[in-house]
């Protein structure tokens, strides 16, 4: 499969963004990439209020990054905020092309003294879609710390996992980043796409970014990393290589489940 890493700062104008959409997916699609996979917060970034934003699934935005799938015939995953019936929003992924799906942010970023769950409801479970005969597994930012769902996601289906970022800055950040990634593709012997917003010229105190976007393969070897700079790069993921890496290190199969309170 080829895949699309669409690393973008985006601002806090939805318009904007899209039309960044559009050129990013103009030259994947050149490229033969058959999934673009854009940031967190690509149809606008933390610097502004997701309440005062989201839209629903069938709207506007949305509707017109449909298009944009549908006019180059490939596949977008791409962040952006979702109403709902409540005063917080969802922090969604929306997937569309040859698939159509959507996941809901799980884990919300509440720490280093930023609380996502202000304004953001939590997602009610793992996602995982088909596209092509690959199953696609969906995380989002704060999602890569927690091991479970990305073992979750592998026994689901799950050969890649995209994770769509808006990273905060700060001291090992980066690193944290990389390493995590890494210890994803490991603990779940599958490929881990993790696409984070380019980092801005002026840096801020929400999560706005620090590039370093990368493909890591399901032995935790990185296979590309960009640097913090907007960038598209192609990615050609080879899916034998997760049969491989399960039969020679089958993590999953040799997992003990503990009981609550165990």
């Amino acid at each position: 499969m080829r895949i699309a890493l669409a690393q973008l700062s985006s601002s806090t104008d939805p318009a904007a963004n899209l039309g960044l959409v559009r050129r990013y997916v103009a030259e994947a699609s050149d490229a033969g990439a058959e999934l673009v996979v854009f940031p967190e917060a690509t149809m606008h970034s933390f610097d502004r209020s997701p309440v005062e934003a989201a839209e629903p699934l069938d709207g506007p935005w949305a509707s017109s990054v449909r298009s944009v799938a549908a006019e180059h015939g490939t596949t977008i995953v791409a962040g952006m905020f979702t109403t709902t019936a409540s005063r917080r929003v969802r922090n969604t992924l929306l997937v569309t092309g040859a698939v159509e799906a959507s996941y809901d942010k799980l884990h919300l970023f509440d720490a280093l003294g930023y609380a996502e769950s202000d304004t953001i409801q939590a997602g009610d479970g793992p996602a995982v879609v088909e596209l092509g005969g690959v199953r696609i597994g969906l995380a989002t930012c704060y999602d890569i710390r927690f091991p479970a769902l990305f073992t979750r996601l592998a026994e689901l289906g799950a050969q890649v996992v995209v994770v769509p970022a808006s990273w905060a800055s700060g001291p090992n950040k980066v690193h944290q980043w990389r390493t995590l990634a890494c210890a994803r593709a490991m603990d779940s012997t599958c490929f881990v796409v993790a696409c984070d917003q380019a980092e801005p010229a002026v840096v801020s105190r929400k999560p706005t970014g620090v590039g370093h976007s990368l493909v890591a393969d399901p032995y935790g070897s990185v296979l590309r990393e960009l640097g913090s700079a907007p960038e598209l790069a192609v990615v050609d993921v080879d899916l034998s290589l997760v049969v491989e890496a399960r039969e020679r290190m089958p993590v999953l199969r040799n997992a003990r489940r503990f009981p609550p309170g165990a």
